[in-house]
């Protein structure tokens, strides 16, 4: 009895590492935080953008709208992981052969 007492135990503490490691990566995570480094990355280069820049853009400052826009992508992955967390994978016991509903008893 403690044999099958310590298994079962094991089994739960995998299973709970298994859902840890699943929500971790997670490929809303992923995506949302590339998004939002990227986002970084490209509104700062569009807020110091110089005026020969702006002037071959027809003064439309591309980089700033674009790192603006991947700062709300990646915040809208970020906030759709918050909101609906990956469920935990449930396992169901398998039946023993003669069991269950498809078993043919009278």
């Amino acid at each position: 009895m403690s044999d099958e007492y310590e298994y079962q135990r094991r089994v739960e503490e995998l299973e709970e590492k298994s859902a840890t490691a699943a929500r971790l990566f997670d490929v809303r995570r992923i995506i949302g935080a590339l998004f939002v480094i990227y986002g970084i990355l490209v509104t700062i280069a569009g807020i110091t953008v110089s005026e020969a820049d702006l002037k071959k853009a027809q003064n439309i400052n591309i980089n700033l709208w674009t790192g603006v826009s991947m700062l709300v992508v990646g915040l809208l992955f970020l906030l759709w992981l918050r909101l609906r967390p990956t469920a935990a994978p449930h396992t169901t016991p398998e039946a023993a052969p003669g069991e269950g509903p498809d078993a043919g008893g009278s």
